[in-house]
């Protein structure tokens, strides 16, 4: 049976859509491992990732049994009953970190929103209504709801929705005595990303989330760790947490977690989660069987020693071929980040610019990513081929040769 779909081109963007996002000039409308066509049958290799999403690249045959499978079973029954699938993600979650309980969402803000409320929740039923106060990060990012772009430490994306939520201040990050000085007993929480994503791809010092986590524990304070763009193997461990050595009292999950199907997660521990009594806290869609189904299967491939080590065998060659190439043509001052969250600090002259890498590697058909506008950031496939690293590389070496001549 087959279905007549309309034909549609990029223009068609700009008459329905809201003017929000500002997509490429190319459609892309297939994906296989990490090469992507275009309407135009244009092949390109993929060294974005959908931003740190598909993290076994695209069509993966586990990923696509799983869903398959599922489809052909139950989609959707709600959270008035439990489902299988569901079931057997959270024990495997559980397994794998130092959570004892997991509640499914579909994305990264909705997890974060789920952490803050919990977060204010403990210490209202634990020491009142006084201790409510967040404490986060400058430039750091989670979320676009009211709550979460409020925590996130970027004003302009916070800006200009009325009043904003109370009781969040903004530290500069991997700044122990700045997190000290605004730490009070009406702290409920300390929310940071092992490694700030949106903010440039920049890695926390072991000894500040440590700090973090000594600090925390003397005032009361809960530790949130957004790990949604951090975990789920990007880091060559399965959470970033567990490369630091720093356990935080709730972590959020999301972007790898699916694959590319939309599930969120927040975990935490037994004590924490039981604030979250019936009917405190919930959503529709979550824990939903085809998103649950998929994510089983992308924690069945990537929780692996084979599967961890190949994301810092990949991370290793690519380190180096980018800081060969940053040097070579005087375009990176730094390439930083952990396993295949890579990110690449313009140098001064080319400060502010990272747009136009962007386009240079588009032009050179390489997909790749901005964090900031000074930040060039890669979040490949973790499973991406050894050829498609060659070829991505060569591509991007072969834009930057034409875009700094």
């Amino acid at each position: 049976m087959s279905v007549e779909h309309a034909a549609v081109q990029r223009a068609d963007f700009d008459q329905v859509m809201v003017p929000n996002y500002a997509p490429a000039a190319f459609i892309p409308v297939r994906g296989q491992g990490s090469r992507v066509w275009d309407q135009g049958g244009r092949e390109l290799v993929d060294f974005a990732g959908g931003i740190a999403v598909n993290t076994l690249g695209h069509a993966h045959p586990a990923l696509v049994k799983a869903l398959t499978e599922q489809a052909n079973a139950l989609w959707h029954v709600s959270n008035v009953f439990t489902n299988e699938p569901a079931l057997r993600l959270a024990k495997k979650l559980v397994d794998a970190t130092f959570a004892e309980r997991v509640f499914f969402c579909n994305s990264g803000a909705e997890a974060n929103e789920a952490a803050f409320k919990l977060a204010r929740r403990v210490a209202h039923d634990r020491f009142g209504p006084e201790k409510y106060e967040i404490i986060a990060a400058s430039n750091s990012f989670h979320g676009r709801t009211l709550f979460t772009v409020s925590v996130g430490g970027q004003p302009k994306y916070s800006d200009g929705f009325g009043p904003k939520i109370q009781g969040i201040t903004h530290v500069p990050y991997n700044d122990l005595e700045a997190l000290k000085a605004a730490l009070s007993d009406k702290t409920c929480a300390v929310v940071l990303e092992p490694i700030q994503g949106e903010g440039g791809v920049l890695p926390a010092e072991r000894a500040y989330l440590e700090g973090a986590r000594a600090l925390c524990d003397a005032h009361d304070a809960l530790l949130v760790f957004d790990e949604v763009q951090t975990g789920m193997g990007r880091t060559g461990s399965l959470f970033a947490y567990q490369h630091y050595g720093v356990t935080p009292d709730i972590l959020s999950s999301a972007k790898s977690l699916g694959g590319g199907f939309p599930i969120g997660a927040m975990l935490t521990t037994d004590a924490l989660a039981k604030h979250l009594a019936v009917g405190t806290h919930g959503t529709t869609y979550g824990g939903n069987p085809l998103a649950c189904a998929v994510a089983e299967a992308v924690i069945d491939v990537i929780n692996t020693p084979e599967a961890l080590d190949g994301v810092k065998a990949r991370s290793e060659q690519f380190m180096q071929r980018l800081r060969q190439i940053g040097e070579r043509y005087g375009l990176f001052s730094e390439v930083r980040g952990l396993g295949l969250l890579i990110g690449c600090v313009l140098s001064d002259a080319w400060k502010g610019k990272a747009k136009d890498v962007l386009n240079a590697a588009e032009k050179e058909a390489l997909m790749i990513l901005q964090a900031s506008p000074d930040v060039v950031r890669f979040a490949p496939s973790l499973v991406i081929e050894q050829a498609d690293i060659e070829e991505g590389l060569a591509r991007f070496e072969r834009a930057v040769a034409k875009l700094t001549q």
